[in-house]
């Protein structure tokens, strides 16, 4: 993509920096630097909106909307802080000549574990195991064997998006004694993180032999819904599916629906099509269903790893580089 001239970036000592999310701590991750760094804090969209013309660098996210640019003359710099960069108008950023980063990475051993942490959850039946709780009942044994808690060694687990996080999960799974499948665009040699490796058009292959599909894909034109009726049919019955990724990757209707007809087993989702999940879907209430709110990436150090990378990327700003980490725009 087309950037803007590194030459246009404000020196050191005269940037401003405004740090817009509604909950982390980048303020104080920020300060405990000490950098001497001209920085602000936004909670909400009208504080940040307060702040915004006189910024030269944002760090956000969640808050971002694309009417802010109107506001933001001085504007030069964005680092998204997630992995994920698929709401920010990337076209006209680039016509106005604002670089825009990814947070790539920072959070790649966050949501590898809570991919893992998910599988075990819906093996080990937990999310069973805490309603029951909450309804004080003791679950005798099980005489159905079908019905019963799942040991993962020799199970196939499917993880469709083999970049970092894909990877580390793959890893992950392989010490459990799971057989991995990574899907990727084209097929590679596999490594030590699978066990094979396919390309992204032997998916449905792939699906009807998985125990376990994990998403850890980015959301693209090309994965948008790649998670379909069709996929969901070419799964086993016995199959969960996991959502890591993005929740637009999964048509909603249909898993709903496959969830209902228990074409497949269940489904563990840390993202979803619409979020906040709204109160009337019926995801909320399935049994064979484990919903967590998009925390995957949630660490005690994720304002630290984010504050590594915007550091790394001012800096090469400051020099006049071009080249950025996880550069996008």
């Amino acid at each position: 993509m087309s950037s803007g001239s590194p030459a246009t970036f404000p020196a050191r000592d005269v940037t401003r920096i405004v740090l817009a999310h509604v909950a982390y701590r980048l303020g104080d991750a920020l300060a405990g630097r000490l950098t001497g760094l001209a920085f602000e804090e936004a909670r909400g969209l009208d504080a940040l909106k307060v702040v915004l013309p006189t910024a030269d660098a944002l760090v956000i996210s969640g808050l971002w909307r694309d009417e802010l640019l109107d506001l933001a003359p001085r504007l030069r710099f964005i680092q998204s802080i997630g992995a994920g960069t698929d709401q920010f108008p990337k076209a006209e950023l680039a016509r106005r000549g604002i670089r825009l980063a990814s947070a790539q990475g920072v959070n790649e051993r966050a949501v590898s574990q809570h991919a893992m942490a998910l599988i075990l959850a819906m093996a080990r039946q937990l999310h069973l195991a805490r309603d029951n709780q909450h309804a004080k009942h003791w679950r005798g044994m099980i005489a159905d064997i079908a019905t019963r808690e799942v040991e993962l060694g020799g199970k196939a687990l499917a993880i469709v998006g083999m970049g970092r996080i894909g990877a580390r999960l793959g890893t992950l799974a392989r010490a459990f004694g799971m057989h991995v499948i990574g899907v990727k665009r084209t097929a590679s040699v596999p490594g030590p993180a699978a066990d094979e490796m396919v390309s992204a058009d032997q998916l449905l292959a792939v699906l009807a032999r998985a125990d376990f599909v994990a998403l850890t894909c980015p959301l693209t034109p090309e994965t948008e819904g790649l998670i379909g009726a069709t996929a969901l049919a070419a799964m086993k019955p016995s199959a969960v599916l996991v959502n890591v990724a993005r929740g637009r990757v999964c048509d909603e209707p249909a898993l709903i629906a496959a969830l209902q007809a228990k074409q497949i087993a269940g489904a563990a989702l840390d993202c979803v099509a619409e979020e906040p999940l709204p109160a009337s879907s019926p995801l909320w209430v399935m049994p064979n269903v484990l919903i967590t709110p998009h925390t995957a990436g949630e660490t005690q150090r994720y304002e630290e790893n984010v504050v590594d990378v915007m550091l790394d990327n001012l800096g090469r700003l400051w020099a006049g580089e071009v080249e950025l980490r996880n550069a996008i725009v």
